[in-house]
């Protein structure tokens, strides 16, 4: 081994000085073998920088595993609430303007069979469940208008179709029913003088109103001559004229809806996505007693804010109902296209008295006497004053009383006659609705309608779900893994290679060591000999 060689591998500032012929060769040789000497020797070695190098990649990779797990729920979040809100051009906003579904509603009409009888002999009334009838819809958000507050307004517009072909018979098909425009007269004059209820009495016996009216299914839905609502526009003031001039449950309702609606964007906060803004300029409703009773901020049942969780409470908002429903988690479903989602239903307190449950009280507005048995809710503030009045189809969650005051009305059934709503839980998009309501009158139970809201989605939404909801987890946990293992891997290896280098490294400094200080005894050995006085 030549000396170069020797001071090109202990190359950590070394004095190349230090290796001349010297007396002080102990010195010497404890400064090359010294401890800092060794460590300036591994560390200086090309070589073993390579594998300190792959100690702080391996180290970088373990760390990136922990990150991995720790934050990328939260990355694929943000990218969800990106996909999801309301921006104009987006593919989500065409879903939500225009919803690629076709919605049905399935009515149930209780056909009242002995309508004399009840009236003359006081007898009760005894029903026939017909139906269902159903009508297919399509649902369309028109005049739409981004405003500058992140909400956008719109105008909705619903066209409902005869679907015969699922129904029980055609809408010619007869019914008789309780004269709701008569019923709501009589209920408007109950507050009247004496001499305007006599008046009111006089004038139903001339016209020969009666409290039944024998219809087709189609004018009970869409419309019939009432002689009352005649008569009332000619003679009501126009500031107490009713909004129409016939009378039908859907009377209206076909076509574009009058009504603007303004929604959050989710864009600013994702947190108020599809929450309602205000509806017709209104940020309240003005029925009830409290704020909390008159708010509005729900959405429109077809989108909620995503991230949903068990303990989440969804609010819905419909104009019929009269108020903002709460919904609660039941259970977590599966769809039929195998995308996971949570299954939300009113509480059962939701049409309770007050006995039961005293926060209903703000749906009293005139005290404990206007408040409705256990299992009705009162809607007459936001029906003209009619005494109409929702429960769940067959008195679902009701007192068992309602529903035998009438004969004809099978026991609820959870499966048949249970109100909910499933959410795709990640993008808070509804999977599929089952909103059924039943409506009543003061006087006897009148129709079941049930809204068949969405069975199943088109593939295209179904596909980004599932993806949304099984692909991340499965992208997480094979980072976390890979990231993890390949990192361990590396460190492992670069950790043996460095001991087992650095242990050639220390022996070669030792032999390489052992030379020197060799070399240089013969080196003192010889110069001794040639100093010594030649002998002859």
């Amino acid at each position: 081994m030549q000396l170069d060689d020797i001071l090109h591998i202990n190359n950590c500032k070394a004095d190349r000085s230090s290796l001349s012929t010297t007396p002080n060769t102990k010195t010497d040789l404890v400064n090359m073998n010294g401890p800092k000497h060794k460590f300036c020797t591994k560390l200086s070695s090309t070589y073993l920088r390579k594998w300190w190098i792959t100690i702080v990649v391996a180290a970088a990779l373990i760390i990136g595993g922990i990150v991995v797990a720790c934050e990328f729920t939260v990355l694929i979040d943000a990218v969800v609430d990106r996909m999801v809100a309301l921006r104009p051009g987006a593919k989500t906003f065409g879903w939500w303007a225009k919803p690629p579904v076709e919605p049905r509603i399935s009515l149930y009409i209780y056909n009242v069979t002995n309508a004399d009888d009840f009236l003359s002999n006081g007898s009760k009334a005894i029903v026939d469940e017909v139906g269902p009838y159903v009508y297919s819809e399509t649902w369309e958000k028109v005049n739409i208008v981004e405003n500058d507050n992140g909400t956008l307004s719109y105008n909705l517009r619903k066209i409902y179709s005869f679907r015969e072909d699922l129904s029980v018979g055609p809408e010619d098909d007869v019914v008789i029913v309780p004269n709701i425009p008569m019923l709501s007269a009589t209920s408007q004059s109950k507050h009247a003088a004496r001499f305007l209820r006599l008046a009111m009495a006089s004038i139903m016996d001339i016209l020969k109103i009666k409290p039944f009216v024998q219809v087709s299914v189609g004018q009970l839905l869409w419309g019939y001559e009432d002689p009352l609502l005649k008569l009332a526009k000619d003679v009501v003031p126009k500031e107490q004229k009713l909004p129409y001039e016939e009378f039908g449950l859907l009377y209206g309702k076909n076509g574009t809806s009058s009504d603007r609606v303004t929604v959050n964007t989710g864009v600013d906060d994702i947190r108020r996505y599809g929450i309602i803004d205000n509806f017709n300029g209104r940020t309240h409703l003005p029925h009830w007693t409290t704020d909390a009773c008159n708010t509005l901020a729900g959405t429109d049942g077809s989108i909620f804010p995503p991230h949903i969780d068990h303990d989440r409470i969804l609010h819905v908002y419909d104009k019929d109902l009269c108020r903002l429903l709460p919904l609660v988690f039941e259970k977590e479903v599966m769809t039929s296209n195998e995308v996971p989602g949570y299954r939300f239903t009113p509480p059962e307190w939701v049409f309770a008295d007050v006995d039961s449950h005293p926060d209903n009280m703000c749906f009293c507005p005139a005290g404990k006497p206007s408040c409705s048995p256990n299992g009705l809710f009162n809607v007459s503030l936001c029906q003209y004053d009619s005494p109409i009045m929702l429960s769940f189809p067959h008195f679902y969650l009701a007192d068992e009383s309602l529903r035998t005051q009438v004969e004809g009305i099978s026991p609820p059934v959870k499966e048949k006659h249970q109100f909910f709503f499933d959410v795709q839980p990640k993008m808070g998009t509804t999977l599929r609705v089952r909103a059924r309501i039943q409506i009543n009158l003061a006087v006897s139970q009148v129709f079941d309608i049930k809204q068949e809201g969405i069975d199943n989605l088109p593939d295209e939404v179904t596909d980004l779900m599932r993806f949304a909801e099984q692909v991340p987890p499965k992208i997480r946990v094979a980072l976390i893994v890979g990231l993890c293992t390949l990192g361990v891997i590396l460190l492992l290896l670069s950790t043996f290679c460095l001991i087992r280098n650095s242990h050639r490294q220390s022996t070669l400094h030792l032999e390489g060591s052992n030379y020197l200080a060799t070399a240089q005894v013969d080196m003192n050995k010889k110069q001794n000999k040639d100093n010594q006085p030649a002998r002859y």
